[in-house]
């Protein structure tokens, strides 16, 4: 009986297990979904970042191709090509490469740039960061309040201020100097400005490098301490190096907000004589000053290219230190299995 039921049962090294077995080789292998670093699906990373991209060209690609459009007419405020106007292709363009005014207001602003922000908000902002580094109590409190008060004020509020305190009569700085009567406006316009853009940005630079400041590691100070290094020494050889993401990151967002401001039009209106009129004043008056909205655009799409060509310096900066940093990693993790 036992034998019977033994028989009976269907071999698995017969011809059909050999077929089931083949099957089992030639069908297909489910393939997981791809799934970027962050565990998700591609599909569900692309929703996430959906509302992003779509504010990003809602409020940057079509404002941008809106004004390369009406770079390319003779668009105005008043008359017939405010109604109808007329496609002028690169003629905006020529005219702007072609007229001192525009040379000269991206001269002042490249002056504006430099020295309010390269120099200025970039160097007292470590000079702050680094002072307050290992400093604690209500000095620092003090300091760290009044430098962000100025850069969290309404631009509107701090210009008005500003203004108060330059005043020919009656105004702040005079009466500290004791200088009755002197018109910093007007004698001194491009260093009022300068200053009022270092005071009035500092605080970010401030910030950015107090959090850079505080991932070198205190061991590193110590030890070029220890070997004999000064404070300058130490700076440029344990410092600098480390936090020099850091500074590139912060010179690329500082200059391209100054070199975009047009705060200083609420201080000095572009004068005297022209005298303060940046690329942004410059680029009003053309518009709405002359009604020249098409020529104004054309000029705006200039100022956007000069932006990309600083961004991309920067960038490019950023990515030669990133790639020296990798290069010295790798080369310190051969070492060291070298040495094991």
């Amino acid at each position: 009986m036992a034998a019977t039921t033994s028989s009976a049962d269907p071999s698995p090294a017969g011809p059909q297990g050999q077929e089931t077995a083949e099957e089992g080789k030639r069908r297909p292998v489910r393939e997981e979904p791809e799934r970027d670093a962050a565990g998700l699906g591609r599909r569900r990373a692309a929703a996430f970042l959906a509302p992003a991209l779509l504010l990003v060209a809602l409020f940057l690609v079509l404002p941008a191709l809106w004004t390369l459009y009406l770079g390319a007419t003779d668009y105005r405020l008043t008359g017939i090509p405010a109604i109808d106007p007329a496609f002028v292709g690169f003629d905006n363009l020529t005219k702007a490469l072609g007229d001192d005014g525009f040379w000269r207001s991206l001269r002042l602003t490249l002056v504006f740039v430099l020295g309010s922000a390269v120099i200025g908000q970039a160097g007292l902002g470590f000079a702050l960061a680094w002072w307050m580094r290992e400093r604690t109590g209500r000095l620092r409190t003090i300091l760290e309040v009044l430098v962000m008060l100025a850069w969290i004020l309404p631009s509107s509020v701090v210009a008005f201020l500003w203004i108060a305190f330059l005043d020919r009569d009656g105004g702040t700085l005079n009466e500290l100097l004791r200088t009755p009567g002197a018109a910093w406006l007007l004698d001194h316009p491009m260093l009022s400005i300068v200053v009022y853009n270092i005071w009035r940005g500092s605080a970010f630079s401030m910030m950015l490098y107090s959090a850079a400041l505080g991932n070198v590691p205190s061991s590193h100070l110590e030890t070029a301490r220890l070997a004999g290094a000064g404070g300058l020494q130490q700076l440029r050889d344990v410092v600098l190096p480390r936090i020099r993401g850091h500074i590139l990151t912060n010179l690329l967002l500082i200059s391209l907000w100054t070199f975009n401001d047009f705060t200083p039009f609420l201080i000095t209106a572009g004068g005297p004589d022209g005298a303060t009129g940046t690329l942004p004043v410059h680029i009003y008056k053309t518009a709405l000053g002359s009604g020249e909205l098409g020529y104004g655009a054309a000029i705006s799409f200039l100022m956007l290219l000069i932006n990309l060509v600083v961004a991309v310096i920067y960038l490019r900066l950023l990515g030669q230190k990133n790639k020296s940093g990798t290069a010295r990693r790798k080369a310190r993790g051969g070492g060291q299995k070298e040495a094991a």
